[in-house]
Protein backbone atom coordinates (compact mmCIF):
# COMPACT_ATOMS: atom_id res chain seq x y z
CA UNK A 1 0.00 0.00 0.00
CA UNK A 2 1.24 3.19 -0.79
CA UNK A 3 0.97 6.63 1.07
CA UNK A 4 2.85 9.95 1.11
CA UNK A 5 4.02 12.06 3.77
CA UNK A 6 3.79 15.19 2.46
CA UNK A 7 6.35 16.83 5.49
CA UNK A 8 7.21 21.04 6.24
CA UNK A 9 9.57 22.21 8.87
CA UNK A 10 6.66 23.24 11.23
CA UNK A 11 5.20 26.39 12.44
CA UNK A 12 3.16 27.37 15.97
CA UNK A 13 0.99 29.68 13.67
CA UNK A 14 -2.37 27.06 12.36
CA UNK A 15 -1.96 29.12 9.23
CA UNK A 16 0.76 27.13 8.19
CA UNK A 17 -0.67 24.27 9.16
CA UNK A 18 -4.20 24.93 7.50
CA UNK A 19 -1.82 25.67 4.57
CA UNK A 20 0.19 22.02 4.46
CA UNK A 21 -3.17 20.21 4.50
CA UNK A 22 -4.95 21.99 1.71
CA UNK A 23 -1.64 20.94 -0.09
CA UNK A 24 -1.78 17.66 0.84
CA UNK A 25 -5.77 17.57 -0.29
CA UNK A 26 -4.81 18.74 -3.57
CA UNK A 27 -1.50 16.53 -4.21
CA UNK A 28 -3.79 13.57 -3.14
CA UNK A 29 -5.93 14.51 -6.46
CA UNK A 30 -2.63 14.20 -8.62
CA UNK A 31 -0.65 10.77 -7.30
CA UNK A 32 -3.71 8.52 -6.86
CA UNK A 33 -2.32 8.04 -3.45
CA UNK A 34 -3.05 8.91 0.40
CA UNK A 35 -1.03 11.84 1.52
CA UNK A 36 -0.36 12.68 4.95
CA UNK A 37 0.48 16.37 6.11
CA UNK A 38 3.05 16.29 8.69
CA UNK A 39 5.89 18.50 10.21
CA UNK A 40 9.19 18.20 11.54
CA UNK A 41 8.75 20.18 14.66
CA UNK A 42 6.79 22.71 16.57
CA UNK A 43 3.33 22.07 14.92
CA UNK A 44 1.80 20.04 17.42
CA UNK A 45 2.36 22.96 19.93
CA UNK A 46 -0.90 24.38 17.90
CA UNK A 47 -3.96 24.02 20.26
CA UNK A 48 -6.48 21.50 18.17
CA UNK A 49 -9.37 23.74 18.14
CA UNK A 50 -7.35 26.14 15.96
CA UNK A 51 -7.11 23.30 13.53
CA UNK A 52 -10.81 22.29 13.47
CA UNK A 53 -10.82 20.25 16.05
CA UNK A 54 -7.97 17.82 14.33
CA UNK A 55 -4.21 18.22 16.16
CA UNK A 56 -1.13 18.98 13.69
CA UNK A 57 1.12 15.97 13.76
CA UNK A 58 4.93 15.26 13.45
CA UNK A 59 6.60 13.57 11.29
CA UNK A 60 8.31 10.54 13.15
CA UNK A 61 5.04 9.71 14.46
CA UNK A 62 2.91 9.85 11.72
CA UNK A 63 5.85 7.68 10.06
CA UNK A 64 5.38 5.25 12.53
CA UNK A 65 1.39 5.47 11.93
CA UNK A 66 1.41 4.95 8.31
CA UNK A 67 3.75 1.74 9.22
CA UNK A 68 1.09 0.38 11.27
CA UNK A 69 -1.78 0.87 8.81
CA UNK A 70 0.24 -1.24 6.78
CA UNK A 71 1.90 1.19 4.35
CA UNK A 72 5.00 -0.59 2.62
CA UNK A 73 5.91 1.75 -0.07
CA UNK A 74 6.16 5.99 1.60
CA UNK A 75 7.34 8.64 -0.30
CA UNK A 76 8.38 11.60 1.83
CA UNK A 77 7.95 14.51 0.06
CA UNK A 78 9.40 17.92 1.67
CA UNK A 79 7.87 20.99 1.58
CA UNK A 80 11.12 22.84 1.35
CA UNK A 81 13.19 24.77 -1.27
CA UNK A 82 16.30 23.63 -1.10
CA UNK A 83 18.50 21.05 0.52
CA UNK A 84 18.20 22.09 3.79
CA UNK A 85 19.53 19.73 7.01
CA UNK A 86 16.04 18.57 7.11
CA UNK A 87 16.20 16.82 4.19
CA UNK A 88 19.76 15.26 4.02
CA UNK A 89 20.44 14.73 7.76
CA UNK A 90 16.79 14.92 9.86
CA UNK A 91 14.74 12.87 8.08
CA UNK A 92 17.15 10.03 6.90
CA UNK A 93 17.82 9.73 10.66
CA UNK A 94 14.15 8.97 12.10
CA UNK A 95 13.73 6.95 9.00
CA UNK A 96 16.41 4.94 9.89
CA UNK A 97 15.07 4.76 13.52
CA UNK A 98 11.98 4.14 12.55
CA UNK A 99 11.58 2.25 9.54
CA UNK A 100 14.48 -0.42 9.93
CA UNK A 101 14.62 -3.61 10.00
CA UNK A 102 11.05 -3.70 8.37
CA UNK A 103 10.98 -6.34 5.95
CA UNK A 104 9.45 -5.49 2.48
CA UNK A 105 9.00 -1.85 3.14
CA UNK A 106 10.42 1.24 0.91
CA UNK A 107 10.76 4.79 2.19
CA UNK A 108 12.26 6.96 -0.47
CA UNK A 109 12.04 10.89 0.43
CA UNK A 110 11.84 12.96 -2.81
CA UNK A 111 13.99 16.01 -3.71
CA UNK A 112 13.14 19.67 -2.56
CA UNK A 113 11.09 21.88 -4.96
CA UNK A 114 14.07 23.72 -6.39
CA UNK A 115 16.63 21.58 -9.24
CA UNK A 116 19.62 23.80 -10.86
CA UNK A 117 18.21 24.54 -14.64
CA UNK A 118 14.24 24.00 -13.85
CA UNK A 119 12.54 27.06 -13.50
CA UNK A 120 8.87 26.22 -12.95
CA UNK A 121 9.69 27.67 -8.92
CA UNK A 122 11.00 30.91 -10.45
CA UNK A 123 8.36 31.12 -12.77
CA UNK A 124 5.89 31.29 -9.98
CA UNK A 125 7.65 33.76 -7.71
CA UNK A 126 7.89 36.21 -10.58
CA UNK A 127 3.96 35.60 -11.23
CA UNK A 128 3.05 36.68 -7.80
CA UNK A 129 5.47 39.88 -8.27
CA UNK A 130 3.80 40.77 -11.41
CA UNK A 131 0.69 40.32 -9.75
CA UNK A 132 1.87 42.27 -7.01
CA UNK A 133 2.83 44.71 -9.43
CA UNK A 134 -0.75 44.69 -10.14
CA UNK A 135 -1.82 45.54 -6.93
CA UNK A 136 -0.20 48.53 -6.58
CA UNK A 137 -2.66 50.04 -8.96
CA UNK A 138 -2.39 51.78 -12.75
CA UNK A 139 -0.07 54.27 -11.30
CA UNK A 140 3.25 51.72 -10.86
CA UNK A 141 2.94 51.20 -14.83
CA UNK A 142 1.90 54.64 -15.97
CA UNK A 143 4.79 56.54 -18.66
CA UNK A 144 7.67 57.85 -16.41
CA UNK A 145 7.16 56.18 -12.87
CA UNK A 146 10.06 54.26 -11.40
CA UNK A 147 10.34 50.70 -11.72
CA UNK A 148 10.15 49.26 -8.91
CA UNK A 149 12.80 46.91 -6.94
CA UNK A 150 12.67 43.28 -5.91
CA UNK A 151 13.95 41.61 -2.55
CA UNK A 152 13.69 37.80 -3.28
CA UNK A 153 14.16 37.33 0.89
CA UNK A 154 14.25 33.21 2.37
CA UNK A 155 14.81 33.08 6.02
CA UNK A 156 18.65 32.47 6.11
CA UNK A 157 20.74 29.24 6.52
CA UNK A 158 23.53 27.54 7.77
CA UNK A 159 23.36 24.85 4.59
CA UNK A 160 25.35 27.12 1.81
CA UNK A 161 23.23 24.49 -0.66
CA UNK A 162 20.04 26.18 0.27
CA UNK A 163 21.71 29.90 -0.12
CA UNK A 164 22.67 28.51 -3.34
CA UNK A 165 19.33 27.48 -4.27
CA UNK A 166 18.03 31.33 -3.39
CA UNK A 167 20.49 32.39 -5.34
CA UNK A 168 19.63 30.31 -8.43
CA UNK A 169 15.89 31.29 -8.18
CA UNK A 170 16.77 34.85 -7.87
CA UNK A 171 18.68 35.07 -10.89
CA UNK A 172 15.66 33.07 -12.65
CA UNK A 173 13.32 36.06 -11.77
CA UNK A 174 15.69 38.75 -12.61
CA UNK A 175 15.70 36.96 -16.12
CA UNK A 176 12.02 36.45 -16.30
CA UNK A 177 10.99 40.27 -14.84
CA UNK A 178 13.51 41.84 -17.39
CA UNK A 179 12.91 45.35 -17.99
CA UNK A 180 9.50 45.22 -16.03
CA UNK A 181 11.76 45.78 -12.86
CA UNK A 182 14.90 47.73 -11.85
CA UNK A 183 16.28 44.82 -10.65
CA UNK A 184 15.87 41.72 -8.62
CA UNK A 185 18.41 41.25 -5.00
CA UNK A 186 18.42 37.79 -3.34
CA UNK A 187 18.67 38.51 0.43
CA UNK A 188 18.56 36.98 4.14
CA UNK A 189 15.66 37.33 6.94
CA UNK A 190 18.51 36.57 9.51
CA UNK A 191 22.21 34.38 9.09
CA UNK A 192 24.39 33.19 11.99
CA UNK A 193 27.23 34.80 13.23
CA UNK A 194 30.50 33.99 12.33
CA UNK A 195 32.42 34.50 8.81
CA UNK A 196 31.52 30.90 7.44
CA UNK A 197 28.05 32.08 7.18
CA UNK A 198 28.49 35.37 5.31
CA UNK A 199 27.48 33.41 1.91
CA UNK A 200 24.02 34.50 3.66
CA UNK A 201 24.72 38.16 3.12
CA UNK A 202 22.88 40.40 2.33
CA UNK A 203 20.39 40.32 4.99
CA UNK A 204 16.92 41.81 4.24
CA UNK A 205 18.21 44.70 6.72
CA UNK A 206 21.41 45.08 4.94
CA UNK A 207 20.10 45.02 1.65
CA UNK A 208 17.73 47.91 2.48
CA UNK A 209 19.53 50.30 4.14
CA UNK A 210 21.41 50.71 0.40
CA UNK A 211 21.09 53.84 -0.84
CA UNK A 212 19.04 52.97 -3.61
CA UNK A 213 16.82 50.58 -1.61
CA UNK A 214 16.03 53.23 0.87
CA UNK A 215 12.98 54.68 -1.47
CA UNK A 216 11.22 53.94 -4.39
CA UNK A 217 9.06 51.04 -4.94
CA UNK A 218 9.67 47.94 -4.04
CA UNK A 219 8.02 44.42 -3.83
CA UNK A 220 9.19 42.09 -1.16
CA UNK A 221 9.31 38.38 -2.38
CA UNK A 222 9.35 35.88 0.12
CA UNK A 223 10.90 32.69 -0.55
CA UNK A 224 8.45 30.69 1.67
CA UNK A 225 5.76 28.29 1.40
CA UNK A 226 3.16 29.11 4.38
CA UNK A 227 2.20 32.53 6.14
CA UNK A 228 3.47 32.01 9.80
CA UNK A 229 5.75 33.76 12.19
CA UNK A 230 8.02 34.81 9.57
CA UNK A 231 6.25 35.55 6.44
CA UNK A 232 2.76 36.43 7.54
CA UNK A 233 1.94 40.26 7.49
CA UNK A 234 2.85 40.96 11.29
CA UNK A 235 5.65 38.53 10.91
CA UNK A 236 9.38 38.73 11.03
CA UNK A 237 9.85 40.07 7.03
CA UNK A 238 7.10 42.31 7.53
CA UNK A 239 8.83 43.70 10.64
CA UNK A 240 12.30 44.29 9.38
CA UNK A 241 10.61 46.23 6.39
CA UNK A 242 8.73 48.24 8.41
CA UNK A 243 11.53 49.08 10.21
CA UNK A 244 13.64 50.12 7.45
CA UNK A 245 11.65 51.99 5.37
CA UNK A 246 9.50 54.11 7.86
CA UNK A 247 7.13 56.70 6.35
CA UNK A 248 7.95 55.16 3.02
CA UNK A 249 6.19 51.49 3.43
CA UNK A 250 3.01 53.10 1.17
CA UNK A 251 5.58 52.07 -1.78
CA UNK A 252 5.98 48.46 -0.56
CA UNK A 253 4.48 45.68 -1.84
CA UNK A 254 4.54 41.85 -0.39
CA UNK A 255 3.75 39.46 -3.15
CA UNK A 256 2.09 35.91 -1.64
CA UNK A 257 3.97 33.00 -0.23
CA UNK A 258 4.88 29.88 -2.52
CA UNK A 259 2.31 27.50 -1.48
CA UNK A 260 -0.68 29.84 -2.46
CA UNK A 261 0.13 28.84 -5.78
CA UNK A 262 -1.68 26.14 -7.61
CA UNK A 263 1.29 25.49 -9.83
CA UNK A 264 3.25 24.60 -6.66
CA UNK A 265 1.39 21.10 -6.62
CA UNK A 266 2.60 20.45 -9.70
CA UNK A 267 5.67 20.22 -8.86
CA UNK A 268 5.54 18.32 -5.68
CA UNK A 269 3.68 15.39 -7.72
CA UNK A 270 6.14 15.39 -9.88
CA UNK A 271 9.12 14.85 -7.18
CA UNK A 272 6.53 12.00 -6.19
CA UNK A 273 6.50 10.10 -8.94
CA UNK A 274 10.33 10.29 -9.64
CA UNK A 275 10.65 8.90 -5.92
CA UNK A 276 8.39 6.45 -6.34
Amino acid sequence: MKRVLLVDNGSLEAAGTRQLRRLATALEARVGAKVEALSLAHSDGIASEKLDGRAAELFGPGLVRALSEGANEIVVAPLFVGPSNAITRWLPAMIEERAKGRAGVSVKVAHPLWAPGERRLAEILADEVRAALIARGPASAAAGAARSRVAVVDHGSPTRAVTAARDGIAAEVRELLGEAVAEVAACSMERREGPEFDFNEPTLERLLARAEWRRGPLVVAPLFIAPGRHAGPQGDVARIVKAARGDELRDVTFSRVLGESPRLVEILAERVRNAG
